[in-house]
Parts: C-alpha cells; sequence; structure tokens
C-alpha cells in the first residue's frame, strides 16, 4: 500500500512545478523534491512527462440510469465502473432525475455502495424532479441528518415543462430544511437544481437568496449552459457569489439549437474572473432527449462520464491555464459539497490523484491509494463487467 510517483508535474490545482509524490495507504504522506523510502517495499511509478491533477470529482450522475422520456425502451442502463475509471473520476455523486417511480433511492444507495466496494467515493441525494420529492425516510431532514451517503437535496426541476412546477413558498422550504439538516449533519445540504429552458430560469432562486436568510451558495444549479439565455443569467448568478454548473455530455444538434459548449462557457467565466464558482458535470447514464416545440419527444441519447475531463481538454486547448481549467472537476465541487480530503492534491488528503499524458489523456488513476488503471489500461474491474 506505499506508492511513489517520481518526477512528475503536480497541479495541487495550482501549478507547483516537479515533484515526488508518497502515497500510504489511502492518504497522500508527503510531497517533496526527491523522496527517497528504504527498508520496505514500494510500488514506484514512473511520472516522467505525466502531470498529476486531483481525483476527479463528478457530482451529477444518474448512477442506476435515467431516462424514460420516450417511454419504458428508453431507460438507460445503470453505470459501469470502468467508464469511471477510464474518465478519470475518483468521487461520483449519483441522483435520480425525471422518474422518481421506477428509478427508487433504494437502488440509487446501493449501486454507491457497491461503487465505493469497487474502489471510488460515492455520494447521493435524496430526492428527484418532483415537489414534494421523494425520499428514504419521508422528511429530507432525516434523510440528510441520518443517511451517511446523503450529502444534498436532488435533482429538483425547474422551468422545466417536465418539472412540478413547485412555487416559490415550495421552494423556500424544502432549501431550508435541506440547509438546517446539512448544519445538524456537517454536510452540506445544498440542493442541486435541474435548469429547464423555460424563461423564468434562474429567477425564483435569485429571489429566494435576495429575499430570505437562505445564502445562494446554498443552490447547486445544474445544466446552466443549456442555452444562451440561461446562461447569461448563470453568470449573473454566479457574479452574485452562487456555483453554477455546466454539463458537458451534449450532442452537436444541441450546440446547433443554442447550447453553450461546456469548455466555451469555461473560458468565459474564467476572463470574467468566475473561474471559482463554476464546475463541470456529465450528467453521465442520464438521458439527453430531444424535444420538439410542443413538448414532444423526437429522440434520446445517453450522457457520458468520460465527457467531464473531455470538455476540460478542450478549455486547455483553447488557451485556458490546465490550473484553472481543472478545478471545475476538482478544489471547486469539492468545496461547494463540503468533500473533506477531495479536491486537491495535499498531505494528508485522500490520494485520489489522475496522471494525464503531454496530450492531457488520461494515462493513470489512483484512487484512495488503490491503482486502478496504468499506462491507459483499466487494472480493477467492476464484478459484473465483460472486457474494457
Amino acid at each position: 500500500m506505499i506508492k511513489l510517483i517520481k518526477n512528475v508535474e503536480v497541479y495541487m490545482p495550482e501549478y507547483i512545478g516537479k515533484r515526488d509524490i508518497l502515497i500510504a495507504h489511502d492518504k497522500i504522506s508527503k510531497i517533496g523534491d526527491s523522496i527517497t523510502v528504504t527498508g520496505i517495499d514500494v510500488e514506484v511509478i514512473d511520472g516522467k512527462g505525466k502531470k498529476a491533477l486531483p481525483g476527479f470529482i463528478d457530482s451529477h450522475v444518474h448512477i442506476t440510469g435515467g431516462g424514460g422520456e420516450g417511454g419504458y425502451k428508453t431507460r438507460t442502463p445503470e453505470i459501469v465502473l470502468s467508464d469511471i475509471i477510464k474518465g478519470g473520476i475518483t468521487t461520483i455523486i449519483g441522483t435520480l432525475g425525471t422518474d422518481g417511480v421506477t428509478r427508487s433511492l433504494e437502488n440509487l444507495y446501493a449501486k454507491a455502495k457497491a461503487l465505493e466496494e469497487e474502489g471510488v467515493t460515492t455520494y447521493i441525494y435524496t430526492g428527484a424532479y418532483r415537489v414534494p420529492t421523494v425520499t428514504f425516510t419521508g422528511s429530507i431532514m432525516k434523510d440528510l441528518v441520518l443517511i451517511d451517503k446523503v450529502i444534498g437535496v436532488g435533482e429538483i426541476a425547474i422551468s422545466d415543462h417536465r418539472s412540478s412546477q413547485p412555487n416559490l413558498e415550495e421552494l423556500k422550504r424544502l432549501t431550508a430544511d435541506a440547509r438546517v439538516a446539512g448544519i445538524l449533519s456537517g454536510k452540506a445540504g445544498v440542493v442541486n437544481i435541474h435548469m429547464g429552458d423555460g424563461k423564468d430560469g434562474l429567477n425564483k432562486l435569485i429571489e429566494i437568496a435576495e429575499t430570505t436568510e437562505i445564502p445562494i451558495t446554498q443552490f447547486y444549479p445544474t445544466h446552466i449552459n443549456r442555452n444562451p439565455y440561461l446562461f447569461e443569467q448563470g453568470i449573473q448568478f454566479a457574479k452574485m457569489g452562487g456555483f453554477i454548473d455546466f454539463t458537458t455530455s451534449s450532442d452537436p444538434l444541441f450546440y446547433d439549437e443554442g447550447e453553450v459548449k461546456a469548455s466555451i462557457a469555461l473560458k468565459t467565466c474564467i476572463e470574467k474572473g468566475l473561474g471559482d464558482n463554476i464546475t463541470f458535470t456529465s450528467d453521465g447514464q442520464g438521458s439527453l432527449p430531444n424535444f420538439n416545440e410542443k413538448g414532444e419527444f423526437i429522440g434520446l441519447k445517453v450522457g457520458r462520464v468520460t465527457s467531464l475531463f473531455n470538455e476540460v481538454r478542450d478549455a486547455v486547448l483553447d488557451g485556458v491555464q490546465l490550473e484553472q481549467a481543472v478545478k471545475a472537476i476538482t478544489s471547486n465541487p469539492a468545496k461547494i459539497l463540503k468533500l473533506k480530503g477531495k479536491g486537491k492534491i495535499y498531505e494528508g488528503y485522500d490520494a485520489d490523484i489522475v496522471l494525464v499524458d503531454e496530450d492531457y489523456y488520461v494515462d493513470t488513476v489512483i484512487s484512495k491509494g488503490h491503482l486502478l488503471m496504468k499506462n491507459k489500461k483499466v487494472i480493477a474491474m467492476g464484478t459484473f463487467e465483460m472486457g474494457t
């Protein structure tokens, strides 16, 4: 369980130059210029020509599958471990979505536990699109306080034809309960908000932040890049101190219809000084439905977790500094979700490290000190997976 990464360029995510990284069990033990270990067996990993990044955090994944907007046959499958590893993801947050009827929180919890046993860190949100939302115990507060893996509520849908059209008072109460439960349990207690194409956009969240004592950071709205109007409103939301999330799974057809590519959205926000308020999530295994102007379902694709770092890579190739771009999937989500020991390469933090090559492709993945991928080959496989 002792590993030593030698001569690697380290991004904490701040760049600190070439260093050695010593891993003992599941923690980063030491970061130094030239580390030597004697008297015990050490697995040495050659980091020459590679960059060490904090393990990636994907905080919006339909780990048990999603979809169903086009009927039963459009239900998407559960995620498999190899996709998570290939995406460089070491921490994943599972969520339900449109379907809170045939998709259950119990199954979500069990899948999260299974993935954790297989080597990655997992958490979940309680709830689904609708308000009042589904819960384990009948209470959002009880779920957050009493269930270990529950760190927030979501994804709650607003400004969307698939939402339950919650009013302002319903959103206030839900968010207040999540906040207090988070305080009591030492968790984030955020409300992950699914944003649709509706013209009301973020108005309800902004009104709650301006007219109540609930801080704007209690909301974690996603899909902010789905259209130009929402993107511009999201920039104003971030200027108020809120966090906004861009979805990396997409379809070229959506770009033609006005969706802002996540890498471009990130570059724009960084240029406006908002880089620390931005996160990426993949919406992995979620359905990417296409509806016509009448709200009728006309097609669907499936989100991929591997899109998460692909968009970071595209941002870097477009001129964004790596240490700025990678914050969107490391230190920024760790901050809003209060994930202790995650999101940074620091001594004493969890040994979640991703090595990328000079072309910014994922090469090596270490999760909680375990080597899951090396030289672009997955080592750890899910119990029921066949091949890579």
